[in-house]
């Protein structure tokens, strides 16, 4: 019966996970007994570094953005794979019980690492790692000096 009475290891996670969860809960709840709630326009205001906010917030990113998140995301993704490979690649004692274990999780990390370069060529040649450049419209020039006087006085200082 000595089994009966040790609490098992799921039990220890589900644990962790309860006092986890009513910590959290808990510090949410204890701040909004607490803090003081003093809104003003101020403090409502979206922040911008430092910066008034102007417009809409609600606008489209450029594609540029976008395509640099994928590409983080995608490496970020390998090096979660690479990492734990290198770790079980590098320990001598599980190679030397088992040689093949090595040659084994050196081609599959080759084949992984293929596949992932396969389809970054293939968005390569796509096109879609490409800036995309935005075309700018001037703003239209508003003013009551003729262009005669513009070009003379691009002349005399240039």
């Amino acid at each position: 019966m000595e089994g009966a009475s040790q609490i098992s290891q799921f039990g220890a996670v589900l644990l962790f996970i309860i006092g986890g969860i009513i910590f959290t809960v808990g510090g949410v709840i204890l701040s909004r007994l607490l803090a003081p709630n003093r809104p003003n326009p101020e403090k409502l205001s979206t922040y911008e570094c430092g910066e008034d906010p102007v417009g809409n917030a609600r606008i489209q990113i450029n594609m540029r953005f976008y395509v640099a998140a994928l590409i983080f995301l995608i490496f970020d993704v390998e090096i979660i794979f690479l990492f734990p490979w290198s770790t079980v690649f590098a320990d001598k004692e599980l190679i030397a019980q088992a040689p093949a274990w090595g040659w084994f999780s050196l081609v599959e990390i080759f084949i992984f690492t293929g596949i992932l370069l396969i389809g970054l060529a293939y968005v390569w040649v796509k096109g879609d790692l490409d800036w995309v450049r935005p075309n700018p419209i001037p703003a239209p020039k508003v003013t009551n000096i003729p262009a005669e006087v513009y070009a003379e006085f691009n002349k005399t200082h240039a």
